[in-house]
């Protein structure tokens, strides 16, 4: 796809992404307000969507080696000639900018024309917007947690999941769960701390640090879930597998769904690998 090596573009794009977030971090603050907009999936768009997502679509089809750029805000994929495709979740969890929550940046890297299988990435990674700012991204099979300070990001080590698992995070209404999935929530409520926050981002880095799942489910409402395939479902399976987890679309791994559809919905199972084998074994 690309005449660079892949490995050199995912770096590329993850010193891009590190540099354009103290800038997104920067213009939240006066675009929490709604524009009279949708995405494609529905949803009604921020100014801090927008912003991010101009900024990001600047500076990641600016790459040399990125020949496409998609995000969830956008419709269809910007062409930017020859190279990796690139999708991106500007600002997921973006509804808790109104209440001043977490919320962060999901990016992908797939070799390969979208929509594409999540076994055509070549690196994946997420900014966290706490209350400092980290990045966790994974690259050849290896997960590294960054600091990034002044845009750029400093190694603080490999990025593994604990064995000992202690917290976790459900999506979705409780009355929308189905009753194999809500039967897992009801064993695992008195093994673990509830840790939910409404942002994908944030409560997958808590799984991240402190060992445990995260789920957003097929809800009776929606069987084929909430979160989107491409943007968020691979992108985060990629990098908690690659730091000793496991991911789920409830039979197989997020890696191995295929993508028919951009904008795509999966339902995400992520943590230590024997939950999610739990969780699997439930829903078969």
């Amino acid at each position: 796809m690309t005449e660079r090596a892949p490995a050199a573009v995912v770096d590329d794009v993850l010193d891009a992404v590190a540099a354009a977030a103290p800038e997104i971090r920067d213009g939240l603050p006066g675009r929490r307000r709604h524009i009279d907009d949708t995405n494609p999936s529905g949803e009604t768009v921020l100014a801090a969507d927008d912003f991010a997502d101009d900024l990001l679509e600047r500076r990641l089809t600016a790459v040399d080696g990125v020949g496409a750029y998609a995000s969830e805000e956008r419709e269809s994929v910007v062409d930017a000639g020859d190279g990796v495709s690139v999708t991106c979740d500007p600002l997921d969890g973006s509804s808790n900018l109104k209440s001043n929550n977490p919320m962060g940046t999901v990016v992908g890297v797939y070799d390969a024309a979208l929509p594409a299988s999540g076994r055509d990435l070549v690196g994946a990674a997420y900014v966290l917007f706490g209350p400092v700012t980290t990045m966790g991204a994974a690259v050849d099979g290896e997960a590294t947690e960054y600091l990034v300070d002044d845009g750029v990001r400093d190694s603080l080590g490999a990025l593994t999941i604990p064995d000992d698992p202690t917290v976790y995070g459900f999506g979705g209404r409780v009355p929308e769960w189905p009753g194999d999935f809500a039967a897992y929530a009801d064993a695992v409520e008195s093994e673990l701390k509830l840790r939910y926050g409404g942002a994908m981002v944030a409560d997958v880095a808590q799984v991240l640090t402190y060992g445990g799942v995260f789920a957003y489910p097929a809800l009776r409402s929606a069987p084929d879930g909430k979160l989107r395939l491409l943007f968020e479902g691979a992108p985060m399976g990629y990098i908690v597998e690659a730091a000793g987890g496991r991911s789920s679309d409830g039979t197989r791994s997020l890696l191995d769904v295929d993508a028919d559809d951009l904008h795509q919905r999966v339902p995400v199972h992520l943590g230590n690998a024997d939950l999610v084998t739990r969780l699997q074994s439930r829903l078969d």
